[in-house]
């Protein structure tokens, strides 16, 4: 399901991209044109014309790329939902914006949710399988595995993302380490052997891997929203800057090179600003999907919430 998400939001960033590569193929195209009149005019040189035409075709050089890139994911979901190559395409190739997250999630997620993920139980199971080949019940082992505490963070302005505050709950991650106390735990099942610690090794290291990956996604999410804000207003004043730099050299007050520089500069920031847009959405899915999935961060909330009510009544 995450693998089907992360190409649906790439599908629609490439499709993004392909529309700001056009657009930018439309506003070269003008400029070559307003270029070829002013050298039909003996106004500027044929070095103007040569500049506006390269940069024009080295626009259009990616629209190919890009359509190729769609095409391939298309079909990768396709593969993904289990049909044919190409069955897709028509209902796919229908225009859509990229998927956009909620202004609030992962709100007082508990860290035990991790829980769902297949590796932890899959460690989880090895353990309680090594244990109870040494006479341990596997009750027992599974009532010190125990994960505490929570996890959260909100969607917010790019200028509360930087604070605390973005932050709620409480989110290290948090612990209970009985398990992870090797001595005590030899003495519980009174067996030096060595399996039995193997497991506990592995199921720590899966359990810290986990965390890593809830933080780097986290983190990448967060930041990458600051990120887009900054790359917006940059647009705003490239698109100023081209406007500002035709009308210049259309006076005759710059020369050709400043309006080539905006252009590429505009077109640059424009595919950035797609990727971006597309990275905080698919950024949130690998949240979701390292916490295992399977559950509604909204659902936690009211649960949390209704919760909390009820105590104070």
């Amino acid at each position: 399901m995450a693998e089907v998400a992360l190409n649906y939001v790439e599908l629609r960033t490439f499709q993004e991209r392909l529309r700001i590569a056009r657009g930018n193929v439309v506003l070269q195209e003008q400029t070559l044109q307003l270029t070829q009149s002013q050298f039909d005019a003996n106004l500027v040189s044929k070095l103007d014309v040569s500049q506006a035409r390269s940069n024009l075709e080295s626009t259009r050089s990616t629209v190919p790329t890009l359509i190729a890139g769609l095409h391939s994911i298309e079909n990768r979901i396709s593969v993904l939902l289990g049909v044919f190559p190409g069955e897709l395409g028509e209902e796919l190739r229908k225009l859509s914006s990229i998927p956009t997250p909620p202004a609030e999630v992962m709100v007082g997620v508990p860290t035990d949710v991790i829980r769902q993920r297949a590796d932890i139980r899959a460690a989880e199971r090895e353990l309680a399988a090594q244990t109870t080949r040494v006479g341990v019940a596997t009750a027992d082992i599974y009532s010190r595995l125990t994960l505490s505490g929570n996890i959260g963070f909100q969607a917010a302005s790019s200028g509360d993302l930087l604070s605390s505050a973005a932050r709620t709950g409480q989110f290290g991650p948090t612990l209970v380490w009985n398990l992870f106390d090797r001595e005590k735990l030899k003495d519980q099942i009174s067996v030096e052997d060595a399996r039995v610690g193997q497991s506990l090794a592995r199921y720590e290291q899966t359990v810290l891997v986990a965390f890593e990956e809830i933080e780097n996604a986290m983190i990448q999410f967060q930041q990458e929203q600051v990120r887009v804000n900054h790359l917006r207003l940059a647009v705003v004043d490239a698109r100023t800057a081209v406007e500002l730099s035709r009308d210049r050299y259309r006076q005759g007050l710059t020369d050709f090179q400043s309006v080539i520089d905006t252009q590429s500069r505009l077109f640059q920031l424009e595919d950035t600003l797609v990727l971006s847009n597309g990275t905080i959405s698919t950024s949130l899915i690998r949240v979701y999907k390292s916490l295992g999935g399977g559950w509604e961060s909204r659902d936690i909330v009211m649960n949390e919430q209704s919760s909390s009510q009820e105590g104070d009544s």
